[in-house]
């Protein structure tokens, strides 16, 4: 299972390995989760552990991207309307770049916008921009393999999930503290390239509570969709499960055989100590689940330092996927190898209800969830296992810079 330092469970490309061996060189330990796959500078589905820093790239630029779940009180036996209802879904909430639907109850008023966080943005000018656009998105899903999915459980209870993280606002602050750990001023645009902070230097400082002010705003977005999807229902909350799955932590965990506190970064990779519950997504046409952590705590579980996968994982690019789309013209430049036919079919065959949706989201464009969670081992316990019912993602033509 061990490459070296580095712990893997399933298989990784080639690709994947060298920037996996790239961060084994500056952190204290590495493990790769089945999902993993190729990213920027860290690999999705990575985890690193430092020693009083954190790696701005292995955050990465969609800080705080998680998944939020909801089960309901609502059986299906008794819901009828899914068509109705996946159409109110696409006009309730945004995809893409900004709010386009006319909800006046998105929390832009919430006591994040005035956390002490923000003044750790150097440029008063920028900080009031980046605030106003946070404001403007919040409640906002994008693009990409950002969604919001209605599910049934095995024993018929409707749950509603949805996919996102910190949009603009995550995006800007990472540009610009790369920036800054080049020695760049704030809004330089700089190469994309590993930023490992100090954690006892003001600008690490400084980054830390941004990122974590980043994710209040995630979880806020979340939460917000969700509950707003579970209101278009007319259903009520019964349970909700929540986390990050690029972000990063202060935990303990054992290093050169001994127990210190580290700053475990997670990419693309969700949070998994014993009990802790995940909501973790396949793809549009594949079962979903709820997990937890292993409460027989078993040596991979410390391997992995207590994480696991965030989702499937893909085998092709969006590119290799879907071609080339020109935003402007809304055209198709090059094809890929997912045909529209091939996406449709699967959904048919699932009786899965789309509205929105490309061909880089195409099921076949990912590994199937049951492969990579058993590959997991016994790191982790399925609770329920959610079968799709209705999915809703931003248009293929919608161009958003803030998608991965």
């Amino acid at each position: 299972m061990t490459t070296k330092e580095i712990v893997i469970f399933g298989a990784a490309d080639a690709n994947t390995m060298v920037q996996a061996r790239d961060v084994a060189s500056r952190a204290e330990r590495v493990a790769l989760m089945a999902d993993n796959h190729f990213g920027y500078i860290m690999p999705v589905g990575g985890v690193a552990a430092y020693r009083g820093k954190v790696s701005v790239a292995g955050v990465g630029f969609d800080i705080a991207c998680g998944n939020a779940a909801i089960r309901t009180d609502w059986q299906l036996s008794s819901f009828e309307g899914l068509e109705a209802l996946a159409d109110e879904i696409a006009a309730a909430i945004s995809f893409g770049i900004g709010r386009k639907n006319k909800s006046d109850d998105a929390p832009v008023n919430h006591p994040l916008f005035e956390g002490a966080a923000w003044e750790a943005i150097p440029d008063k000018h920028a900080r009031d921009q980046l605030k106003a656009k946070a404001r403007e998105q919040l409640g906002t899903v994008g693009s990409g393999n950002h969604y919001v999915d209605v599910f049934v459980d095995e024993k018929g209870f409707v749950w509603v999930g949805v996919h996102f993280g910190s949009r603009g606002l995550g995006h800007t602050l990472a540009s610009n503290f790369m920036a800054l750990a080049q020695n760049q001023p704030w809004g330089t645009r700089v190469k994309e390239t590993e930023a490992l902070l100090s954690l006892d230097d003001e600008l690490g400082r400084a980054y830390w509570a941004t990122m974590n002010l980043a994710g209040e705003y995630a979880y806020a977005g979340r939460e917000w969709v969700a509950r707003k999807v579970v209101s278009l229902m007319g259903a009520n909350e019964v349970e909700m499960v929540h986390n990050h799955h690029n972000f990063a932590w202060k935990e303990h965990h054992v290093v050169d055989g001994e127990s210190e506190e580290v700053v475990v970064v997670r990419k693309g990779s969700t949070p998994a100590r014993p009990g802790q519950k995940g909501f973790v997504g396949g793809s549009m046409g594949d079962d979903a689940v709820i997990l937890q952590g292993a409460r027989d705590v078993k040596p991979e579980a410390f391997a992995a330092m207590f994480s696991t996968v965030h989702g499937a994982g893909r085998v092709m690019s969006r590119t290799e996927a879907a071609g080339k789309w020109d935003y402007k013209r809304k055209v198709r430049k090059t094809t890929g190898k997912i045909s529209k036919k091939m996406m449709q079919s699967w959904l048919k065959k699932k009786g899965v209800i789309l509205r929105g949706g490309g061909l880089d989201e195409a099921p076949q464009a990912y590994r199937r969830l049951p492969e990579v969670l058993k590959a997991q081992g016994k790191t982790i316990e399925v609770l329920h296992t959610l079968k799709p019912l209705i999915v809703v993602m931003a248009g293929e033509a919608e161009f958003d810079p803030y998608k991965d």
